[in-house]
């Protein structure tokens, strides 16, 4: 191998990260995934805007005065209980004709009079949960005034003192469907691109192996230099990638009037990249040894199975795992580049924790890099066979 100077070595890699971004960024695979997932995000955006921003109207079949107040007081309790929820009264002439009207699908629920002196709700199949609700509340609380003014009693007298009041001792955030919609996002988006990117970094090594391309490589350009084209190359082009559908949605969210969560997950968005950057960097690198280790492409099933489940783990515990489990694989090395960013989306994170990861993932990246160039170097050039984890590892000793 000819000798090479400091600062050649550092002009060969970035010549290797170049020609890779250009490689890659070419490529159909590349371009189908990264057009696949905008699409995908922008239609999760704007079916989140469409399901947040729907409303729902409930048609109440009424016989009464009493009624028609009831609905309207139920209106307000519903609209607590569900901004997208409203009720209407329809006036029927009899209890009879309110229930023909939600047999006949003109009312979803009838609230009628009985001969006991109540009402009773009347639906066809179901009676909706919330709607229920807020018409019995209503409908109790006029009755009971009814009959307090009957019976001469004061009523604000004697509910006084009794009421029952709730306390949440770790009330959860009012956004908390959005912000489990973007922990999910976190952990497919970094999922996904660890996948492609990481398989494809593979194959391209096997590839140049198959073909002898790599031995000739070797006679002009140090080894290590090649994996650290490559590491910086394939990053370079993943992160770009991770930056452009973070402004697509960002956009997306903007466009279809959403822009108030940006402030509810700023935070989480800019932590999401810091991780995806430390994360992805460290894949990278066994992403190429695993490609090393392959004799053919065929090979890469098998080589690249223990980074598949690396990251299945995290995939499955960010949205399985309960609370505890969680809290600690996020900040464990490598998996926190996947569980941190997802409970930062969930809500406030102590401090210690996010530095201990951040930490602990920068200690395995150097590490693991530093192990993957030794591996890298005593295997590329071993063309004719696959080569075990068990191997590779003697050999980098």
């Amino acid at each position: 191998m000819t000798s090479t100077t400091p600062s050649s070595t550092r002009h060969v890699w970035r010549a290797v990260a170049v020609r890779e971004v250009s490689t890659q960024a070419r490529s159909k695979t590349f371009l189908l995934s990264a057009g696949f997932l905008a699409l995908g995000l922008v239609a999760l955006v704007v079916v989140l805007s469409v399901v947040s921003g729907r409303e729902t109207t409930r048609q109440v079949a009424v016989v009464d005065e009493l009624g028609t107040a009831a609905v309207a007081q139920a209106a307000e309790l519903a609209r607590d209980l569900d901004d997208g929820l409203s009720l209407e009264a329809t006036r029927s002439d009899s209890p009879d004709e309110a229930e023909q009207a939600v047999r006949d699908g003109e009312a979803d629920v009838a609230l009628v009079p009985t001969t006991a002196g109540g009402y009773e709700l009347v639906g066809d199949d179901e009676l909706s949960g919330t709607t229920a609700q807020a018409l019995t509340a209503a409908t109790t609380d006029l009755l009971t005034q009814r009959n307090a003014e009957r019976q001469d009693v004061d009523l604000e007298a004697l509910a006084r003192g009794v009421q029952v009041d709730e306390r949440l001792l770790d009330p959860g955030p009012d956004d908390a469907g959005l912000r489990e919609a973007a922990a999910l996002v976190f952990v497919v988006l970094f999922f996904v691109t660890a996948i492609s990117f990481g398989m494809a970094m593979a194959a391209t090594v096997t590839q140049e192996k198959e073909s002898r391309v790599v031995e000739i490589l070797a006679a002009a350009v140090p080894l290590r230099a090649l994996l650290w084209g490559k590491v910086a190359g394939t990053s370079v082009l993943a992160l770009a990638q991770t930056l452009l559908l973070v402004l697509i949605g960002v956009v997306a969210l903007v466009v279809t009037g959403q822009g108030d969560a940006l402030g509810v997950l700023g935070s989480a968005i800019a932590w999401y990249v810091v991780f995806f950057v430390l994360g992805f960097v460290t894949l990278a690198s066994l992403w190429s040894v695993a490609g090393s280790l392959a004799g053919r492409q065929q090979d890469l099933q098998g080589t690249t199975a223990p980074l598949q489940v690396l990251l299945m783990a995290p995939y499955f515990v960010s949205i399985m795992a309960g609370e505890s489990v969680q809290t600690v694989f996020s900040m464990l090395p490598v998996v926190s580049t996947m569980v941190m960013p997802a409970r930062l989306a969930q809500g406030p994170v102590p401090g210690w924790q996010l530095a201990l990861a951040v930490g602990l993932t920068l200690l395995a990246a150097v590490l693991l890099v530093r192990l993957s160039a030794r591996v890298y170097e005593r295997t590329l050039l071993q063309t004719d066979r696959r080569i075990s984890f068990g191997e590779a590892l003697r050999h980098a000793r």
